[in-house]
């Protein structure tokens, strides 16, 4: 049996620096793999998300796949194949287009930022299930849930210092979404942490696409279009963001921490 060689990028996005942002690992495709074989190459790529993209005329289809199951929307991956087709093949545009399970998305490129055009996700007010309550250190002021459950609360402080009983919380499996906790920051315009309790990463670094509905929630809070997001995992990372209306724009940049190959 012949065996074939694929690309593997790995990237960490929403930083200029590595080992700090959300790593991700970019792998370009000529045809698509069986979906059990995605999975299986993601969970032994084991980061948060692996991005698998193939060309389609002037665009590319993308997909999103943890250790565990599929993605329907991911940022920080997202960030990290447009950075992959700019900075290693040759990609010679200002704009790349693909396409998604949760439809077109667009990143422009500039010298400072790639800028990711993402759905815009306004949360409403909703109830929280009574294991995932319980299982907060701290209780939120707000409750609200689009994709994702959102929980507001009243300072950064405690977004920093809450605890969460990870077994409690994992009875509730949330598909494909998780929570996000969110407040007020001390020097941005709201930080958030993000947990996901059916994947093997409790706790992801950073995530682009809980702010299609974290921008809705701060700009209409705040009363501002543009936005300074820091996320507060152990990695941290940053993102500058405006609300458009019916869009979402997140601005952020990426690093290359390694280049190698996949022998499938």
């Amino acid at each position: 049996m012949s065996e074939s060689i694929i690309k593997l990028f790995q990237i960490d996005a929403f930083t200029s620096e590595i080992f700090k942002g959300n790593p991700a690992c970019v792998m370009p495709l000529e045809n698509w793999l069986s979906d059990d074989l995605l999975l299986k190459i993601a969970k032994e790529n084991n980061v948060s998300e692996t991005a698998f993209f193939i060309k389609k005329d002037d665009h590319f289809y993308l997909r999103w796949f943890t250790p565990e199951i599929e993605m329907d929307l991911c940022g920080h991956a997202t960030l990290a194949t447009a950075y992959c087709l700019k900075e290693h093949l040759n990609y010679n545009s200002d704009l790349v287009k693909f396409d998604s399970m949760s439809g077109e998305l667009i990143v422009k490129y500039d010298k400072d930022y790639l800028q990711m055009d993402f759905p815009h996700r306004n949360p409403v007010s909703s109830e929280l299930p009574t294991n995932i309550y319980e299982s907060l250190s701290i209780k939120p002021k707000e409750i609200l849930k689009s994709r994702d459950y959102v929980l507001v609360y009243e300072n950064e402080d405690q977004i920093k210092n809450i605890k969460i009983d990870k077994d409690l919380f994992d009875k509730k499996n949330i598909d494909p979404g998780g929570v996000v906790i969110t407040a007020k920051g001390n020097n941005s315009d709201f930080v958030s942490r993000y947990f996901v309790p059916q994947c093997s990463f409790f706790e992801d670094p950073v995530t682009g696409s809980t702010h299609c509905s974290l921008v809705p929630y701060w700009s209409k809070k705040l009363g501002k279009q543009k936005l300074k997001s820091l996320q507060l995992s152990e990695r941290g990372g940053e993102m500058f963001c405006i609300d458009k209306g019916d869009r979402v724009l997140i601005n952020g940049k990426a690093k290359t921490y390694s280049v190698g190959e996949v022998f499938l």
